[in-house]
């Protein structure tokens, strides 16, 4: 069920990122992320969520808010595409000062699912993200990342990634049906502390 994406480092990474659609988001971090639970056909703002239809599609939203200038300054051209938001100096600030930063979240961080509802992933954001199912969660792809964080040890699923579900602002990932109760962690390998449990029951 995982997405499966190629070990990179981070300039590789850069080069995948794709100009798509931009969205107004958080200018600055928040420390908190919401708890509520999104169904897919009601999220609106994607073109890929607008086309389904039914009441058994689930998202996990992918959030961030990197300022375009100094992202793509630091990590180059086309890294950000959303308007305004934290510089990248502030970003590394914040994330060596609490280990996250609150505006890359994903949401919910707890979903709630049933046996034969699809699953999927929307970027609300202005970066490239992944959401990878993990047996544990772990660091990502990015060392530098990682160090902040205080990361020593890499998911391994992060490290068998394939440029397919590398989902880029404004993207989805391809939904999957769940077949069995129990409870899946994700995390994006770019971002690690971008993590979300998916409780699958009955």
């Amino acid at each position: 069920m995982s997405i499966r994406l190629c070990s990179c480092a981070l300039v590789v990474l850069v080069a995948l990122a794709t100009s798509c659609s931009r969205e107004a988001q958080p200018t600055s971090p928040s420390l908190g992320s919401s708890a509520e639970t999104t169904d897919a056909s009601a999220s609106g703002g994607s073109a890929a969520v607008a086309a389904i239809v039914g009441g058994v599609e689930r998202a996990v939203m992918l959030f961030d808010a990197c300022d375009p200038e100094t992202f793509n300054a630091a990590l180059g051209s086309g890294t950000c595409v959303r308007n305004g938001g934290v510089r990248f100096e502030n970003f590394l600030e914040l994330l060596g000062l609490h280990h996250s930063v609150g505006a890359w979240h994903m949401t919910p961080p707890q979903a709630h699912m049933g046996v034969g509802d699809v699953l999927l992933a929307v970027n609300h954001g202005g970066e490239t993200h992944t959401f990878t199912e993990v047996e544990e969660f772990g660091g990502g792809i990015v060392p530098m990342l990682n160090e902040r964080m205080g990361l020593t040890t890499v998911a391994p699923e992060c490290n068998q990634l394939s440029p397919a579900a590398f989902i880029p602002a404004g993207g989805a990932s391809e939904g999957e049906t769940e077949d069995e109760a129990g409870v899946e962690k994700y995390q994006c390998c770019i971002h690690p502390w971008m993590r979300a449990e998916v409780h699958i029951g009955h």
